[in-house]
């Protein structure tokens, strides 16, 4: 699931389409200890509204040949809708950033919320979106405001005080630019939202 268009948030389906595409495990012809498969793994990947072109214009461009097509099942989403994937359910709030980006929700089958804010500056949509969400999932780039002026970007302390303003019941601090360690990021969010904030980490589960 994409939320927008830049090459952070999508790149890495590069090295795993490959994966996808010629993995043993993946191939028609049976090789030690892989059976074959004439029905390869194609994850349903879904975009905003243009990914579909955008992706193909991007194999062109780097001369990828089919990739997003052959690896996945490429798909957009309406933003105004919502997706069933299982006992889940996503929905999706636009939200401000250097390119359309959405904000999703995603709802377990006992009502549990988690929202991901995706990539934003500081907006008043998002926190409607997130109102009383079991745990909001929000970007925490910036030590500091852009200098230019021109917002795209959270803070720490931003992504605190819409914690605050959404009533979410948890925090997760994620897409921390290096200027800032875990430690400083957790403790400017802590100084505008009173509720338990953690950092993102490779690996970490939460249960919501």
């Amino acid at each position: 699931m994409i939320s927008h268009l830049h090459a952070d948030h999508f790149a890495d389906l590069i090295p795993y389409g490959f994966a996808l595409r010629f993995a043993p495990r993946q191939q028609p012809v049976p090789i030690d200890p892989w059976p074959g498969t004439d029905e390869p793994a194609r994850p349903k990947l879904y975009g905003p509204p243009g990914s579909n072109q955008f992706l193909t214009d991007l194999d062109d461009t780097w001369s990828l040949g089919q990739h997003f097509e052959q690896a996945f099942e490429t798909q957009e989403y309406d933003p105004h809708g919502a997706i069933e994937i299982g006992d889940l359910r996503i929905r999706f709030c636009e939200v401000p950033h250097y390119v359309t980006t959405f904000a999703m929700e995603v709802t377990g089958p006992g009502g549990g919320r988690i929202t991901y804010g995706a990539d934003c500056c500081p907006n008043d949509a998002l926190v409607g979106f997130a109102e009383g969400t079991d745990l909001l999932i929000a970007e925490a780039t910036l030590p500091r405001p852009e200098r230019t002026g021109v917002r795209g970007h959270l803070t720490a302390g931003e992504a605190g005080e819409h914690a605050e303003k959404a009533g979410a019941k948890r925090l997760m601090l994620t897409h921390i630019s290096d200027e800032l360690d875990p430690e400083t990021a957790a403790g400017q969010a802590g100084s505008t939202y009173g509720g338990p904030i953690q950092v993102a980490r490779e690996g970490l589960e939460i249960e919501i």
